[in-house]
């Protein structure tokens, strides 16, 4: 063991999954409130896209060209719904994410502030749960990146359990943890945050440090891999579209304080709209100060590792707000401009993630500190209640916003029409409208378009957004090419020479070339238009296939260890 590390045991590490049942019980029923009606069909909101089966191409590792924002999720998908429908796999992912961040974070606050007890580590579980942040990510349709948050209180823990054990199981829980993390690339971007400040307030030793460091590039090599393939999508900027978003009466730092401020204002619920977002900003910042004041007055008995997280959710907030400011776009923008991957860090609201660990903990000692008080249950009733009741919309889909639906039968006639093509013989598909985010009929908002993850076949998806007029994420090379063409009128001659192969016109009148031509299909909402002698695609390198399935198996492989350990020692607990 490293100097400086303290050898004194940590509450709950005899039994790493000594939970109280109680902790399980609430994070089951807010996960249910949450999320009971996005289960039937399939989700289709801004982001969120379910299908009944994904296909398994190059787009799925990443390594068709285009950003890999869905690295390696798309591939788990495609994996995940050859054996369960694809609609209800992704809502079954997206509940448990939630159950698991309660879950996390409620055992993250029993070890930190042990005589909270039970009630403390209820009160952190519903912090983690019901907040802005998980509503409005709900909202933007993000729920793989719930997966990263819901990761982060079980990170805390398995670093401060390998400061004292280091056996081959500590090792393989925290790989399971990082690949869970690593469903999306913030997510991966969030855990490796978090797990780096507690290895170091545990006194993990540079070994070990250098150890983790590898496990985490493993569990995040499916988008690493695929960024460095990446060619289909430039950044043009975009730093204020994507800041933080001041909420009325908040202002900026207000909004962040308060786990508020995504940039999208329609992906925010009712309440987060008027000034009741203030009140509810200030009940939770009641419960965190007094949280913190309990903190400092036991600060002997304050384990490192909580002040170190207090201090990162101080600069989290600080940072996120200060790139809101002009100074801060004009640095963001530079970095987007000339720094690869910075795109990652465009969306600054994501990162108030990292905050919710210490308020977590704050609500578990605002309990031990009503304690005092009054008794355990009614300071636990009372903490739950300034968490939970100011955000009353957050139920039953945020406020029925997310809905599944029901894909017409166009979708399957088109994707049986086209076929397993997954090889590009008869030519890409292109699709248009051109733009990213569709309005369709059959759906209850914007969406993604769902046919990328439909077609078994290569899709050429422009990728552009266009944000309070201002567009975004530009496609370019052959993509922009092919864009261009379709906007231009769509000459079959030229599609041909760019290898498109297929035109998939979607609840839109199509490009006037094409309007001159007869499609080979037409039905209600999809028009199919079919280009001869298209010339093959490009596609992938073997080299490229090999990287990303090695990277792909590196991180199934880390994410099945870590949860094959958890369940063993579950069934067979670790004799104490």
């Amino acid at each position: 063991m490293e100097s400086g590390s303290s050898r004194r045991p940590l509450p709950g590490t005899r039994n790493p999954l000594g939970t109280p049942p109680a902790v399980y019980t609430i994070s089951g029923l807010l996960t249910a409130l949450i999320c009971g009606p996005l289960f039937g069909d399939y989700l289709l909101y801004r982001d969120a896209v379910a299908t009944p089966r994904f296909p398994l191409t190059a787009a799925a590792f990443g390594i068709d060209g285009s950003a890999p924002r869905a690295v390696p999720q798309d591939g788990a998908l495609a994996v995940g719904s050859s054996l369960i429908d694809g609609g209800w796999l992704v809502a079954g992912l997206t509940a448990l994410a939630i159950f698991a961040a309660g879950v996390g974070f409620g055992r993250l606050a029993l070890r930190s502030v042990p005589r909270a007890g039970t009630a403390g580590a209820v009160a952190a579980a519903t912090v983690g749960v019901w907040n802005p942040w998980v509503a409005e990510r709900l909202l933007q349709g993000h729920w793989s990146l719930l997966a990263g948050y819901a990761a982060l209180g079980w990170a805390v823990c398995a670093v401060q359990d390998l400061a004292h054990d280091r056996s081959w199981r500590r090792w393989a829980v925290l790989a399971g943890i990082l690949a869970a993390a690593g469903l999306t690339p913030t997510g991966s971007v969030l855990v490796l945050v978090v797990a780096a400040v507690t290895a170091v307030a545990a006194g993990v030793g540079g070994r070990d440090l250098g150890l983790s460091g590898l496990l985490w590039l493993a569990t995040a090599s499916p988008w690493l891999v695929a960024s460095a393939v990446a060619s289909g999508v430039s950044s043009s900027g975009g730093a204020a579209a994507f800041a933080l978003r001041a909420e009325p009466w908040l202002g900026s730092l207000g909004t962040a304080l308060g786990l508020g401020g995504t940039w999208n204002a329609d992906a925010v619920p009712a309440s987060r709209t008027t000034p009741w977002a203030l009140v509810a900003t200030l009940a939770l910042l009641a419960v965190v100060v007094v949280g913190t004041r309990q903190l400092m007055r036991s600060r002997a008995r304050t384990d490192r590792t909580v002040v170190v997280l207090g201090g990162l959710a101080a600069t989290a907030v600080v940072l996120v707000v200060l790139a809101a400011t002009p100074p801060g776009l004009a640095v963001m923008d530079l970095l987007l401009a000339h720094v690869p991957g910075a795109g990652l860090l465009r969306d600054t609201q994501k990162y108030l993630a990292l905050a919710v660990p210490f308020a977590a903990i704050a609500a578990a000692a605002a309990v031990e500190a009503l304690r005092t008080l009054v008794p355990a249950g009614f300071a636990a009733a009372a903490v739950v209640a300034l968490i939970a009741a100011p955000l009353p919309d957050l139920a039953w889909g945020v406020g029925g916003s997310i809905r599944p639906i029901a894909y017409p039968d166009d979708y399957a006639r088109v994707t049986s029409l086209i076929g397993d093509d997954a090889s590009g013989r008869t030519g890409a598909v292109a699709l248009w409208p051109a733009e990213n985010v569709r309005r369709l009929s059959f759906a209850d908002g914007p969406s993604l378009t769902p046919l990328p993850r439909m077609l078994d076949a290569p899709v050429i998806v422009s990728g552009e957004l266009t944000v309070d007029g201002e567009t975004v994420d530009a496609p370019a090379g052959r993509t922009a090419d092919v864009v261009a063409a379709l906007r231009d009128g769509g000459d079959p001659r030229l599609l041909a020479r760019l290898g498109v192969g297929w035109v998939v016109v979607e609840e839109s009148d199509p490009p006037a070339r094409l309007a001159a031509t007869a499609p080979v299909f037409a039905g209600e909402h999809l028009r199919v238009y079919r280009i001869v002698d298209a010339t093959p695609p490009p596609t992938p390198t073997v080299t490229e296939w090999a990287a990303a399935i090695v990277a792909f198996a590196l991180w199934i492989s880390a994410l099945l260890a870590g949860l094959g350990t958890a369940v063993a020692a579950r069934v067979r607990p670790s004799p104490r």
